[in-house]
Formats: C-alpha cells, sequence, structure tokens
C-alpha cells in the first residue's frame, strides 16, 4: 500500500469515527443530521437577506429544499440541481421547465408547508421569500438543525446581490460572478438607453387580480420605473392596492400593462399560440367606460406573462416595457433575443413558449 492511499484511508476513517461519534452525542440522529452536526464546526458565515437582516449561515450546505420558483431558477443558474432534495409542490404544473427537478419531493407552497415532509428530507437549509412563510418557520426547524435562507430574487434592483449571496452560500461563487455581471450588464444598457428621455408615459400596471395595481415597494413599480414608466400607483401607500374602475379612467393612462393570470396560463413556456393573451387584452379593453382611456384609443395595452414579470427573469420583463413605452428605441434590442440567451445559457433549457401580447 502506498503513502497516499493509507493517508486516504486513514482521513476516511477519521471521518466515519466522528460521525458515529456525532450520531451519539446527538441522540439519534440520521447520518445526515449528524454530518450537519459537524459541519457547524467548519465554517459560518454572515450574508444579508432580503430584509437586509445580518444572518449566520452554517456552511457547508450539502442538502437544500427550496420553496419558489424565482429561487429555484438561481440554483440551477448556479449550476447547484444536486442539491436540491425538496422542492415546492406546483412545480408539477410547469413539468417542460423543470425537467429534472419535477420528480424532486415536494414539501407544499411557498406560503404553506408540510413541516414534517421537509423535516424528513434532512436538508441543511430551506430558501424561501422574506415573508412567507412566516417567522414560525425558523422556531419548528431549528431543533433540527435546519437553517432558513431567506432571499426573494424578485427585485430586479437587488437581484445581482442576492445571486452573488446564494453563491457564497452554495460555494458557487464563479457561476454566480457570471450571472450578476450578465444582469448588470443589461440593467446598465437599458439605463443608459433611456438617458435622453425627459417626458415619460403613464403607465396602469394590473396584477393577475383585476384592478389590483403595483404600488410604491413591489417589484412591479420597480420595473416599471427602471424601463422609463411613470406608475399611476407609484404614490399610493401600499405596495399591492386595490383600485377602482373609476380612478384607473380618471388617471388616463398612456399605457396599460396586464399580468397574466395562474388560470388562464400557468406555464407561458408550454404555450404555441396567442390567443390566451390576446382574449385578456381584448376583455380589458371592453371594460365599461375604458374606451375613454388613451391606452385604449391608441392600442397601447399590453399582456405579460407571470414568468418575466419581476423575478429572476425580470430584466426580460423591463425590456418589453422599454420597447412599449418608447417604441421609437425598439432597434436597439431585442426582448426575444435576451430571453433566449438566458434560458439557454443559464438554466440550460431550449427557449420556446409566448409571454406577451401584442409582441
Amino acid at each position: 500500500m502506498n503513502s497516499n492511499h493509507g493517508g486516504r484511508l486513514f482521513s476516511t476513517g477519521i471521518v466515519v469515527f466522528a460521525i458515529s461519534i456525532a450520531a451519539l452525542l446527538f441522540g439519534r440522529a440520521t447520518p445526515a443530521e449528524a454530518t450537519r452536526a459537524l459541519s457547524t464546526r467548519a465554517e459560518t458565515i454572515r450574508i444579508e437577506d432580503s430584509k437586509g437582516a445580518s444572518v449566520a449561515v452554517r456552511l457547508p450546505v450539502r442538502r437544500l429544499v427550496v420553496l419558489t420558483s424565482d429561487a429555484l431558477e438561481i440554483v440551477r443558474a448556479l449550476g447547484a440541481v444536486d442539491l436540491v432534495v425538496g422542492v415546492y409542490s406546483d412545480i408539477e404544473k410547469n413539468p417542460l421547465f423543470w425537467p429534472t427537478l419535477k420528480d424532486r419531493p415536494k414539501v407544499g407552497s411557498w406560503k404553506a408547508i408540510s413541516y414534517e415532509r421537509v423535516v424528513e428530507l434532512h436538508p441543511d437549509a430551506v430558501l424561501c421569500y422574506a415573508q412567507r412563510p412566516g417567522r414560525e418557520m425558523e422556531k419548528k426547524l431549528e431543533p433540527f438543525g435546519i437553517q432558513v435562507i431567506r432571499l426573494d430574487f424578485f427585485r430586479i434592483e437587488r437581484l445581482a446581490k442576492e445571486i452573488e449571496t446564494l453563491g457564497r452560500i452554495l460555494e458557487r461563487e464563479k457561476r454566480a460572478g457570471a450571472l450578476s455581471a450578465w444582469y448588470r450588464r443589461h440593467l446598465h444598457h437599458q439605463r443608459d438607453m433611456l438617458k435622453t428621455i425627459t417626458a415619460c408615459p403613464k403607465v396602469y400596471i394590473e396584477g393577475d387580480s383585476n384592478y389590483h395595481t403595483a404600488g410604491p415597494g413591489s417589484g412591479g413599480n420597480d420595473m416599471c420605473l427602471l424601463a422609463g414608466g411613470c406608475n399611476l400607483a407609484a404614490k399610493l401607500s401600499i405596495p399591492y392596492p386595490e383600485v377602482s374602475p373609476e380612478w384607473v379612467v380618471t388617471g388616463d393612462p398612456d399605457v396599460i400593462v396586464k399580468i397574466t393570470t395562474r388560470s388562464i396560463c400557468d406555464s407561458c413556456y408550454t404555450m404555441t399560440e396567442r390567443t390566451p393573451l390576446k382574449n385578456i387584452s381584448d376583455r380589458l379593453m371592453a371594460r365599461p367606460a375604458w374606451r375613454h382611456i388613451g391606452a385604449v384609443k391608441k392600442g397601447r395595452v399590453h399582456v405579460i406573462a407571470n414568468e418575466i414579470w419581476t423575478g429572476p427573469r425580470a430584466i426580460i420583463g423591463t425590456s418589453y416595457l422599454v420597447k412599449w413605452f418608447y417604441p421609437e428605441l425598439s432597434t436597439e434590442f431585442d426582448p426575444e433575443t435576451l430571453h433566449r440567451e438566458y434560458l439557454e445559457s443559464f438554466q440550460g433549457i431550449r427557449h420556446q413558449g409566448i409571454y406577451v401580447c401584442p409582441e
């Protein structure tokens, strides 16, 4: 036996012995729990979560439950799908977009999970939104040594930073750097295009629920402002207010942007024709008294898919907004080309689907 081989056997023996000792120290621990108990002593880093709180995270993270599609896109972009042991249940509605992840164990939704199922998977961490599920999740999972990491990935201004944060946690810093640089480059390009704009169009944004709009503090408001629009709801008091039909008509927006409803489009990635989106646009323009709105008169009513509205693909969404707000600038870039680059280069899947109406 050569010395290198003997050294490896000796090191392996130490690890096995250490895990056995950890299992004794931590009671009826599973092998994953025992390994995690040891790894807590290896390294702890501090990150800033999406609420701006400083949080200690134990490394390495080798088993991960992901509760949101936004976070799962970033995990896949970082080349870390091998770490994912549990996912949100609605992933089954979009199997073509998630061909290698759709069959992973399901644990519930972004706002309500099965704690028992999560614990059974023995993850090192659960990745979720900053606000949901509520803070009771930490109390229920911490006794099992499971960390809660709250990163949103839906605010376009924070996205690059959050990508780099997750890259540190998952030890994928190089991939995170490439993706965050891609975002920053295209954000800079959009801002640069709009430098000479002196007057912005008035914009009404409607979410997937009728007359619910995007106010200050919402991802939709951020996107509208970034694309050079003047959001009618920007001065309201809450992020997602409900407004009246009269409020919209009085505001007389120059452009209307409607987000696809889940009942119409669970996954625009599988759509092959624009009819479902056009039907949404037609119903909007047929609303009582809306014929008096400037956007309706001029045909500037647009429908955009949830998939590219906020979230990791918000940069594609803002590209369409720039195109709709300032048609004279549309020759400088093509949102569909940008979307193709993102899906094929960072998500590793083919570009397909229909995401806007009209183009």
